[in-house]
């Protein structure tokens, strides 16, 4: 696939707005200030994509990019805003709960996770929910440039003895990742070209 072809098509405040269930998507989703913006602009190459703000949690939409006229990729609101209501915090992750469990085009879910601090709760929600629905799920343990050799050793060990814990599949695979140097880029390339390339359902063709 070629990430650099990728093009806004819309945002959405609730699953109900999103487009006709039909094609690949695949969602970018964790904790503001994971990461999660950086990340996406490195794997497309546009500088400006996804929003990079010194105030964690600008992206408070469904904000899907299209890729060609099948495949979508999906930035899911960041989690962990400081600056809004609980009540809006409980909507936003309703939304997002509805999304995994009821978006048939879902074929796989990128999450990414700060490596220098230990897996937090949205995370540990996200990764039960791949386990309990079967979905496909990749970590990024993200920022590894600012990490020693031993650090990076031990960030990969929690996470691996959290997932035995919560018995993930195959379906649930990490790496290290660095959006500043690029550490990671190409395998996480080659997962989302694996997603990408399922079989899906042509709406075009289904009268």
């Amino acid at each position: 696939m070629n990430y650099r072809n990728v093009k806004y098509l819309m945002g959405a405040s609730l699953v109900s707005q999103l487009p006709h269930d039909y094609g690949i998507e695949v969602a970018f989703a964790g904790r503001s200030n994971a990461g999660k913006s950086s990340a996406l602009n490195t794997l497309t190459e546009h500088n400006k994509l996804a929003r990079v703000s010194k105030t964690p949690g600008r992206t408070q939409l469904i904000n899907l990019f299209s890729l060609d006229e099948h495949r979508r990729l999906v930035d899911l609101p960041g989690y962990g805003y400081a600056k809004v209501s609980e009540k809006t915090k409980a909507n936003w992750q309703k939304t997002l709960e509805q999304y995994l469990t009821m978006r048939q085009c879902l074929k796989g879910i990128v999450l990414l996770v700060d490596a220098r601090h230990p897996i937090k709760n949205f995370d540990c929600m996200m990764v039960e929910s791949a386990v309990v629905y079967q979905l496909n799920l990749h970590i990024l343990l993200t920022k590894v440039d600012k990490l020693k050799n031993s650090e990076k050793a031990k960030a990969e060990r929690l996470l691996g003895d959290y997932l035995k814990q919560v018995k993930a599949g195959e379906n649930i695979s990490f790496q290290l990742f660095s959006a500043h140097t690029g550490t990671g880029l190409e395998k996480l390339k080659q997962k989302l070209d694996l997603w990408y390339g399922l079989p899906f359902v042509d709406m075009s063709s289904v009268e």
